[in-house]
């Protein structure tokens, strides 16, 4: 059964991505926005690329997938992957896109405790993207679990804010929107991001749905603002925050509570290229690391500078390879969702 409390107990059981139908969509009006209109604050401001991913990047990308899986299973954690997407162009009745592709579970899907939710992500042609894990989903909910979907936004052209709003943030509050990987979890207490991936809406919708059991709190966009969390914190263990030294320039930019965990900054990545593509993710998907266990982190093997300062703070490292993580957008972090592991929610604040 379903149950993950926070970002680095055991891994006992694991969802992995697949690039094998990676596919670049022409008509969504939130993703072009995010990479072609305005400039990102990592620097990016990609010339627009449409259709199917080159047969070599979607091969090698698979290869080094099935060698990450190939590891999981060494160490006993069972893996479960997506079947295919299916490959067509839909529409609502307020717009019609091409589709997206299940390479990131962790964008599309947020486990909390015995819950797992299909969250209201910002981009349309992600709309149809949870039906590559649907047959897990319902696994899942037979075993026990609870399946929540968050309701579907419209995603009308008013919810994106070309110019950026008075917020600074691309999306505007007309209805709860956020990708799952806002988020970060540490037992009672969960982290969600203000971002152009996650607006205010959301995070109140979320709150509400679990309750006052939880706390939620809201990460500013001050730190971050562009998409994901995970490659600007990560939660190694209790007490422990590796943090991305552009964006986090003070403890007193964090939420209160995190305030009192010490924190590491990772050193400046190393950049390298296995393609010609305009990568669509920063250097800092070096970062964007996945916990197996308190003491045990999955790492880009080229970062050695980052192996050695979590080596330096008794975390052990199993370096691995995602050759076109920044040209398709995910690094070990987001293509993954653990969905057990072998801890108790804690309060650790």
């Amino acid at each position: 059964m379903i149950q993950s409390h926070n970002e680095w107990d055991k891994v006992e059981e694991i969802i992995v991505g697949t690039g094998l139908y990676c596919y670049a969509p022409s008509l969504d009006t939130g993703l072009n926005m995010e990479f072609t209109n305005t400039s990102s604050p990592d620097g990016i401001n990609n010339n627009p690329f449409y259709g199917n991913y080159p047969a070599k990047i979607l091969q090698e990308t698979e290869e080094d997938i099935n060698k990450f899986v190939e590891e999981l299973n060494k160490l006993k954690i069972t893996v479960r992957r997506p079947e295919p997407p299916p490959m067509a162009d839909f529409a609502t009745p307020d717009w019609k896109c091409d589709r997206f592709f299940p390479y990131c579970p962790r964008d599309v899907l947020l486990v909390v405790g015995d819950r797992i939710i299909e969250t209201p992500g910002p981009y349309r042609s992600r709309y149809f993207e949870t039906i590559s894990y649907r047959n897990l989903l319902a696994e899942y909910m037979d075993q026990g679990a609870r399946w929540f979907s968050a309701p579907k936004p419209r995603l009308l052209d008013t919810i994106y804010d070309y110019t950026r709003n008075a917020n600074g943030l691309k999306l505007n509050n007309d209805e709860p929107v956020f990708d799952a990987a806002n988020v970060l979890r540490a037992g009672y207490d969960i982290f969600y991001q203000i971002s152009d991936t996650g607006n205010e809406m959301g995070l109140k919708w979320l709150a509400s749905m679990l309750g006052s059991e939880y706390t939620v709190h809201p990460i500013s966009s001050d730190i971050y603002s562009s998409v994901h969390i995970d490659s600007t914190l990560c939660l190694l263990r209790p007490g422990l925050i590796l943090a991305n030294p552009e964006r986090v320039k003070s403890l007193e930019s964090l939420p209160k509570s995190l305030q009192s965990w010490k924190v590491i900054y990772a050193p400046d990545m190393v950049e390298y290229s296995y393609s010609e593509m305009e990568p669509i993710s920063s250097k800092w998907l070096g970062m964007n690391l996945l916990m197996l266990a308190p003491d045990l982190a999955v790492v880009d093997a080229h970062q050695t500078p980052l192996i050695k300062l979590l080596e330096q703070n008794n975390i052990n490292v199993l370096p691995l390879t995602l050759r076109h993580g920044r040209t398709l957008g995910g690094g070990f972090h987001c293509i993954t969702l653990d969905v057990k592991r072998a801890g108790k929610l804690e309060k650790y604040f």
